[in-house]
């Protein structure tokens, strides 16, 4: 995936910031904010794992888990034409809308 980073099992989507000259990862799929900046890969790396650190330490005293939970479900609004469209490509594949979906969306994740 682009623009993530991994560090001890958690992902962290990386961006930069042209106004303070820096790269900004912030962990995603955890229970609360963790951020951390540096100005190239080996710093963003460094810093990353101090605030997880930091992060799950306030998680443990506060008996929170640090992850967050996912059902598998979630709502989708698209243009009708858009829910015709994608409807005719499961059929087409001789899959269920929700197969197809969950098949396009899996594959997209891991582009």
């Amino acid at each position: 995936m682009k623009n993530i980073i991994e560090i001890d099992g958690y992902k962290a989507a990386v961006s930069y910031d042209p106004e303070i000259e820096m790269f900004r990862g912030e962990f995603i799929g955890v229970n609360g904010g963790a951020d951390f900046y540096a100005k190239d890969a080996e710093g963003l790396k460094k810093e990353g794992a101090v605030s997880l650190k930091v992060f799950l330490e306030m998680c443990a005293e506060d008996g929170v888990s640090p992850r967050k939970e996912y059902s598998g479900k979630f709502n989708v609004r698209i243009d009708p034409s858009l829910h015709e469209e994608v409807s005719a490509a499961a059929a087409s594949t001789g899959k269920s809308l929700n197969q197809w979906i969950a098949d396009t969306l899996k594959q997209a994740a891991h582009a």
